[in-house]
């Protein structure tokens, strides 16, 4: 038990006096005393975090608002327990557990003491905060592998959580929207452009009309789960190496009863917003190699515009009301501007561009894959063009890790077949869906960089042909050192294929030789494309 006096004077009802508790250092313990001369807060308008040394306690306010009501400490006590019991299915070792505050003998307040509850609170674990990935994206420490790691986890955990058939589809869509445009109406003139967001609503309407079959096919296909609901960048962060994903909605099922790619959307528009557009690209390129979501009926590629403008639109109208409340001129300007940044993302998402295919060949260690991935983020609507792989593709059919290599069974004519018939079919099933692709193979055959081109006339979009090269001894260099890398190729495998009659390259031909920039540069310019465009 570990104990602290409280003044007199709160008013019946009032957790002031468990706030001047949890304000003391004396409560985290013997271990955390030392150094600990104050104690750290966080305050949100549901919650107050108290951040000692070691340890956290979150106290949820004594509040009621249209989403949750924790205006008991019963219902404050459920809230608690379900906060940790839905995270712990993420972050283990962060959520410790649910912790009492009752009044002992004397009068004053303890955290697990022997007197009667009269509140609760979630005891954490607490973890290093400059490895919270908002704050790593500030300072440009989010990379590539840890980008593919967090698309991992995140695969991972929607595909171990429970599947619903509550929510989502189309009428949870349409719900979504329309309290969208209720908040929007709700906000006063001058902060937001009310004509813009009654634009916006109407084009959510109108895609919503055409994807309703899409999203009760994804819903009753078991991708509507019991997800995260507020998956961005402020709730990730690294316990253990790994990106560990935190506090998730546990107030109101409703929000985090979702479609898994309503989930990822959030976190793609957060990098978006922060101009980290490549980031996204990685994640929904990586998420869908691993989960094979961008397939099929029931694909997600048709959905993920209007999931992006949502989540836009979401952060818009929420920042409109917080500019509202800002006493400070300056902060309720500023908070007013991004609220229509927001929306204007939102509105973005929802313009069309026309699709296009790109095909970038070569043969192992030319560059192919880097090529394909660094020109992705500039090509169509956000999040960028769909990577269709090879590599990726293969495994995901032989049922392995991205990571594991194949053995010769996985190489064999028959799955190699299947393979590319699985690009193709993916490849135009998103281009059919607006969305443009790039087709990452070796195409050393003509009658694959034929078959390719054929998508491009059946889905009767442009396509160009990219054709990497450099030296047998560079490319040979690169198969041996790289790593965390999908292909199998080694030198052995790239010795057999400068064996091959490739035939004649009519493709567009890259010197890839030199440095990346430079390789990517020419890949731009021959597209029409430019850095930075």
């Amino acid at each position: 038990m570990t104990s602290a006096s409280g003044n007199g004077g709160s008013q019946p009802g009032s957790q002031d006096e468990i706030i001047r508790l949890l304000s003391d250092p004396a409560v985290f313990g013997p271990e955390d005393v030392p150094g600990a001369g104050t104690v750290d807060r966080v305050e949100t308008h549901v919650s107050l975090v108290f951040l000692g040394p070691g340890r956290v306690y979150k106290l949820k306010r004594a509040v009621t608002f249209p989403y949750l009501d924790f205006s008991t400490p019963e219902k404050r006590r459920l809230a608690c327990e379900a906060e940790v019991r839905i995270n712990r299915r993420t972050a283990p070792s962060i959520y410790l557990g649910v912790v009492a505050v009752t009044r002992e003998a004397d009068g004053t307040l303890a955290l697990d003491g022997d007197g009667e509850a009269v509140d609760w609170v979630v005891e954490m674990k607490r973890f290093d905060e400059d490895t919270l990935f908002d704050r790593l994206a500030r300072k440009g420490g989010l990379g590539r592998a840890m980008m593919e790691d967090l698309a991992d986890a995140i695969a991972d955990f929607h595909q171990m959580a429970q599947s619903r058939t509550d929510g989502g589809g189309g009428d949870g869509i349409a719900m979504i929207i329309e309290n969208n445009a209720e908040c929007f109406a709700g906000a006063e003139e001058g902060v937001l452009n009310k004509a813009d967001a009654e634009t916006l609503t109407g084009l959510s309407l109108q895609a919503l009309e055409a994807l309703a079959p899409v999203l009760d096919r994804r819903r009753d296909s078991g991708r509507v789960r019991h997800c995260h609901g507020d998956l961005h960048l402020r709730n990730i962060c690294i316990v253990e190496g790994r990106p560990t994903l935190f506090d998730a909605i546990e107030f109101n099922d409703a929000f985090a009863t979702i479609d898994v790619l309503y989930d990822l959307a959030f976190l793609l528009m957060d990098l978006d917003h922060r101009g980290l557009g490549r980031l996204a690209n990685i994640v929904f390129n990586r998420y869908l190699d691993v989960t094979g979501d961008g397939a099929g009926e029931a694909g997600g590629i048709p959905v993920m515009a209007l999931f992006l403008s949502m989540r836009a639109a979401i952060r818009s109208h929420v920042d409109a009301a917080q500019a509202q409340t800002l006493s400070d001129r300056d902060k309720a300007r500023a908070r007013a501007e991004e609220s229509n940044d927001y929306l204007n993302m939102a509105l973005n998402y929802l313009a069309p561009e026309p699709p296009r295919l790109i095909a970038v060949g070569g043969l192992s260690g030319s560059g192919k894959s880097r090529m394909a991935r660094e020109l992705a983020p500039f090509l169509g609507v956000a999040p960028g063009a769909r990577v269709v792989r090879s590599d990726s593709t293969r495994k995901r059919l032989a049922g392995v890790p991205l990571t594991r290599r194949l053995g010769e069974e996985g190489y064999s004519a028959e799955m190699t077949e299947r393979t590319f018939e699985a690009v193709y079919e993916e490849a135009l099933a998103a281009l059919r869906a607006g969305q443009s692709v790039i087709a990452d193979a070796v195409f050393a055959k003509p009658e694959s960089r034929r078959a390719i081109e054929r998508i491009a006339d059946k889905a009767g979009v442009p396509f160009i042909g990219l054709w990497l090269e450099a030296p047998a001894e560079i490319m040979a260099r690169r198969v041996t050192e790289r790593q965390r890398d999908v292909s199998d190729a080694d030198a052995r495998i790239l010795e057999r294929q400068l064996t091959h009659d490739l035939g004649r390259i009519e493709w567009l031909r890259v010197d890839s030789s030199g440095p990346r920039e430079e390789t990517l540069k020419a890949g731009l310019g021959l597209i029409g494309l430019q850095t930075g465009a």
